[in-house]
């Protein structure tokens, strides 16, 4: 029932910030699956305000997802012609993006664009310090953080 009440209007608004039908009505169902998982969903006072908040949150996401995935396409672009991408080193990468993305959600935003400009873009520690406006001894924690967070994940549990 609160699906077919609300996924209408949801999909509309989420539609009017992407400007694309069928990403809004991706990004729709991914909402209703985080408030079915959520198991609130039966004792939600207002279910629009809270679906949209939870939109919102799901929007988030999609966009910083495609931000880092232009990142990567765009360090591949500068590549030399012969390093250019097959469709399934196209969909490896893809890949990548999205675990790299799943695994860097745990950590406060400065960490997060800190490693990023690091690993990504090869700035220097100073050159983000710069950008960010913090100290360099700030960088060099948040990227050690974001290492020590990466490196946990995949230490195997005993």
């Amino acid at each position: 029932m609160l699906y077919a009440d609300h996924h209408g209007w949801l999909r509309a608004w989420l539609r009017r910030r992407l400007g694309d039908t069928h990403q809004a009505s991706d990004l729709a169902h991914d909402t209703f699956v985080r408030l079915m998982l959520g198991g609130q969903a039966a004792a939600l006072l207002e279910p629009r305000a809270y679906l949209t908040t939870l939109a919102q949150r799901v929007l988030y996401e999609f966009w910083r997802r495609r931000e880092l995935e232009q990142a990567w396409l765009d360090a591949l672009a500068a590549q030399p012609q012969a390093l250019a991408l097959s469709a399934e080193d196209y969909a490896l990468v893809r890949e990548a993006v999205e675990t790299l993305d799943r695994a860097l959600q745990g950590l406060p935003a400065k960490v997060r664009q800190a490693f990023l400009l690091r690993q990504l873009d090869g700035l220097k520690h100073s050159e983000i310090a710069q950008s960010m406006g913090v100290s360099v001894a700030s960088v060099e924690r948040y990227v050690r953080q974001a290492f020590v967070h990466l490196y946990m994940l995949d230490e195997p549990r005993t």
